[in-house]
């Protein structure tokens, strides 16, 4: 078997991964290092602390679009070159974790929720619109980002059991795949895991909730 084509497909969607365009767009735009400020968290919702939400957008479609295009790359071309379904996972592991420990930003990378995102699109885009849809659920009546991330991770791997040969078979790569994402981001999410047990976690459109 050919380990080459696999390997630079998931050293690309690594690399790619490792483009954090949170300090990148806020360079561009003339803006502070998210990694200075607020959470210091390079991410979208870090970014909007900055109070430049055209910057904040831009992050989160980028962090999103570079989980989903390794895999669109993939599934598009990747059977002419041997590629299956585990480089498909492996390309979507890569990138996410390229966002959490970019090489080219000294490994310090965000918690990786657009990214993952873009991942679960990259799978299928009911599985993605799923996951999407438990995000905006939990964020709107809790008004908790992080909570509605970590229900989000929660899910994402039981949504994608429960579409087996509805929209999609399961793959066992990709569902271990999925449920290390998961893990990943709760472990990503330490900190606000402790403020929201606390009532300290900041809210949506406003500041940390006063006991």
């Amino acid at each position: 078997m050919n380990y080459v084509y696999p390997f630079l497909a998931v050293l690309a969607a690594y690399l790619i991964g490792s483009l954090s365009f949170a300090v990148i767009v806020s360079k561009l735009m003339g803006l502070n290092d998210p990694r200075s400020y607020g959470s210091k968290n390079p991410g979208a919702t870090n970014v909007l602390r900055s109070g430049n939400k055209a910057a904040a957008v831009l992050t989160l479609v980028l962090d999103a679009l570079k989980g989903w295009l390794p895999m669109a790359l993939v599934t598009w071309f990747g059977r002419d070159y041997g590629l299956g379904d585990g480089t498909l996972a492996a390309v979507g592991l890569a990138a996410f974790i390229g966002h959490l420990y970019p090489v080219f930003f000294r490994f310090q990378g965000g918690k990786g929720v657009a990214t993952a995102a873009g991942v679960l699109f990259g799978v299928h885009w009911v599985l993605g619109l799923a996951t999407l849809a438990t995000w905006v659920i939990v964020a709107y009546f809790s008004r908790y980002s992080s909570l509605a991330a970590l229900a989000s991770a929660i899910f994402a791997p039981f949504y994608y059991l429960i579409g087996d040969r509805a929209f999609w078979y399961v793959d066992k790569t990709m569902a271990l795949t999925l449920v290390v994402m998961s893990a990943f981001l709760i472990y990503r999410h330490r900190e606000n895991i402790n403020k929201l047990l606390k009532g300290k976690e900041s809210r949506l459109g406003g500041g940390p909730k006063k006991g």
